[in-house]
């Protein structure tokens, strides 16, 4: 199949999503790498410690790499077939073969350390230090000092790792999408939203169930994130809420999608890989490309621990005598099951807000004009729709222009907001299409412009109304969209380190969780908050107890994010395979210190932990609790110059946007931030900010 006739293959400038299909992929990658294994033994033949001829053509093997690959893992996450992943899964070993090929090069991390060794070093620039310090240090870790049966070791573990993170991912997608829970009684669905209830009745009409209404079902709840946590917060029915739960954290935990044996698997051969590269455990070989050490990640657990526990104990008090108020069986004994729905009915007396009214309010069409008018007064860009220009994979898929303040396009982005459990797997996540690079260009001299995938699992449009969303959804979005403006505002034109790419694990959540804060601002959320039929803006009565209920639960809320980066660390520097402890014994344990109440015995949620288990968060989970100190810290200057200081929080946002922003990968975070704070973090503006921390004056 000629580059003509494959989708794949040919130049574009956004990628041809409506053309791609699955029988291009094992022709279009192995067309690719043959091409590319060519031009790598043509750069090794003729390696020159210069920039131009080392890391440019370096830069366009990578990056042709990676934009195929993307488009195709892209496509495997939100269009997923049985043909596609037959085609992934066999070219899979080759992508990989030619990563360790291309990692393990000699002659070019030679020529790397011949130009950090080189008398001109001195004179490169930031960003070309820490490209050559970085390609040093990543062929360090695929293995390059490695010789004979060592190496050939450390490829077979790839290889295999890399099998096991694709197939780890299809047991949760396959193990979400079997449960089907089909009810008829009303009586069983007490409680349970229209929106909810709508949404069922549309899953059981797409089943068969063709005359199925809202009113009167039938209905058919899931797993999918906008069912399983609707039924958990609202439904009356104390055995519903348990089955639900149940079935949720054994997901892929039995029969042929049972991923307890790839989750031992994966932590034998990531020990074994780090003990080839000289290290004691997974977690320090992954420290390595962090900015934290295991001990730094260590002490700040154990120091938001402490600022959380006392808090998260109370918080069940209060659940239990809530409970017990209301005269409910299960108050004495409250289990996991229990817990969201009686916080949900809590905090409505408490604040007198119900998180199911406040939907109408919330359209996703006005939230997403508020986002973009944030934008705009924060960092001086518009964002105007462009759909048509670029071929998308789904129908409800949006695609953005971003421009400057010229009205010079400067980045472009896709949207795809809604739950599709048949084909598109869980979460929240910004992917890179391109990046911004003065090598690979269209016109060989513009940088070439950055393009972006949002993705998100929100609850879809009903009917004829739009998708109306909760505040957690609200700022799911707000999350993404900030890590896609790092990507879209860089000026960074050395394309190794532009938008986010070459930023230390640790630090890449600082601008999704900054942005995050802006949801919680009055004016923001007043400007966001308007009712989708009428434009009657949210009472601010309301909106201010909204605000005032942010901090509910927090400190039970950032105990669970605890547990997940304690067993992460825990798992990848402790277990021993085969050792005394299971992984279920871990998590236990770690549970019995994040969780007012002991988890359940059958509770098998690590397989369903895609972050640590299939995706670039082993031995990083922690870097949400790291970034979220750097996220907070940088809004409280924006709270230190005054938020109803128009002029102030613009002068704010241009030095944000200029400096995290704007310079990638192109210095260290810390200096980053530095550059931006004018001092080192500090935890206390999150602390503060979550209720955790008695409040202080600003500045």
């Amino acid at each position: 199949m000629s580059s003509e006739e494959n989708p794949l293959l040919g130049e574009f400038t956004f990628p041809p999503y409506d053309a791609i299909e699955a029988k291009h992929i094992r022709p279009a990658i192995r067309s690719l790498l043959k091409k590319l294994e060519n031009d790598l033994v043509e750069l090794e033949a003729k390696v020159d410690p210069a920039w131009p001829k080392l890391v440019e053509p370096l830069e366009k093997i990578i990056d042709r790499l990676s934009v195929v690959w993307g488009i195709v893992n892209h496509l495997n996450a939100v269009k997923d077939s049985p043909e596609l992943r037959a085609a992934i899964e066999e070219v899979q070993p080759e992508k990989v073969e030619f990563q360790l090929r291309l990692g393990q090069s000699r002659p070019l991390y030679n020529a790397f350390k011949s130009i950090r060794e080189s008398s001109d070093w001195e004179s490169l620039s930031d960003a070309r230090k820490r490209i050559v310090e970085g390609k040093i240090k990543e062929a360090v870790l695929s293995g390059v000092s490695l010789e004979g049966d060592k190496r050939e070791r450390f490829n077979k573990i790839q290889r295999e790792l890399e099998k096991l993170y694709q197939k780890f991912e299809e047991n949760i997608l396959d193990a979400t999408k079997i449960f089907e829970k089909l009810i008829t009684d009303k009586k069983e669905i007490e409680g349970l939203p229209a929106t909810t209830l709508a949404m069922a009745a549309q899953m059981a009409a797409s089943k068969g169930f063709e005359k199925a209404t809202s009113e009167d079902g039938p209905w058919i709840l899931t797993l999918d994130g906008p069912s399983y946590r609707s039924v958990l917060q609202h439904a009356c029915n104390h055995s519903l809420r348990e089955e639900i739960y149940g079935a949720y954290v054994t997901r892929a935990s039995k029969g042929d999608l049972n991923n307890t044996p790839n989750i031992v698997r994966i932590l034998e051969l990531r020990l074994e890989k780090a003990r080839l590269l000289g290290f004691n455990n997974y977690a320090e070989l992954s420290m390595e490309m962090k900015m934290a050490t295991l001990e730094k990640a260590e002490e700040l657990i154990k120091k938001l621990h402490h600022a959380s526990w006392d808090a998260a104990i109370q918080d069940m008090e209060d659940l239990k005598d809530f409970a017990r108020r209301q005269g409910a069986t299960e108050s004495e004994e409250l289990n996991h099951w229990d817990i969201n729905f009686w916080s949900e009915r809590l905090r409505e007396s408490r604040y007198n807000i119900n998180e199911e009214e406040l939907r109408p309010y919330l359209s996703l069409p006005k939230v997403i004009e508020s986002l973009f008018n944030l934008s705009k007064m924060l960092f001086n860009i518009e964002i105007d729709s462009a759909d048509g220009l670029a071929p998308v994979w789904h129908k409800d898929v949006k695609f953005y222009r971003v421009k400057n303040d010229l009205g010079i396009p400067i980045a472009y982005f896709y949207f795809d907001p809604y739950s599709r459990p048949s084909e598109k797997r869980g979460g929240a996540w910004m992917d890179v299409v391109i990046g911004r690079s003065h090598i690979v260009t269209f016109d060989g001299t513009s940088p070439r412009l950055p393009i972006a995938h949002i993705v998100c699992n929100q609850t879809p449009p009903v009917g004829d109304k739009p998708s109306l969303m909760t505040i957690r959804e609200v700022e799911a979005v707000f999350h993404e969209f900030g890590h896609a403006l790092q990507h879209l505002l860089t000026k960074q034109d050395e394309g190794l380190v532009s938008g986010s790419r070459g930023i230390e694990w640790d630090a890449i959540e600082l601008p999704s969780q900054f942005m995050e804060n802006w949801c919680y601002q009055r004016d923001i959320l007043m400007r966001i908050a308007r009712h989708y039929e009428t434009g009657e803006a949210l009472p601010e009565e309301t909106c201010m107890k909204l605000l005032s209920a942010r901090t509910f639960r927090a400190g039970s809320l950032l105990l669970r994010q605890l547990r997940y980066a304690s067993v992460d660390l825990e798992l990848h520097s402790k277990y021993i395979p085969g050792g005394p402890e299971s992984i279920y014994d871990i998590d236990q344990r770690v549970g019995k210190m994040t969780h007012a109440i002991p988890l359940l015995p059958e509770d098998r949620f690590l397989c369903s932990f895609s972050h640590i288990f299939a995706d670039q968060y082993a031995a990083g989970y922690y870097s949400y609790q790291w970034a979220e100190v750097l996220a907070y810290d940088a809004f409280a200057a924006f709270e230190e110059v005054g938020l109803d200081n128009e002029q102030a929080v613009k002068e704010m946002g241009y030095k944000f946007r200029e400096t995290v922003l704007a310079l990638g990968g192109g210095k260290s975070p810390l200096e980053i931030f530095v550059e931006f704070r004018r001092r080192e973090p500090s935890p206390d503006a999150f602390l503060r900010i979550n209720g955790l921390l008695p409040a202080v004056v600003a500045g």
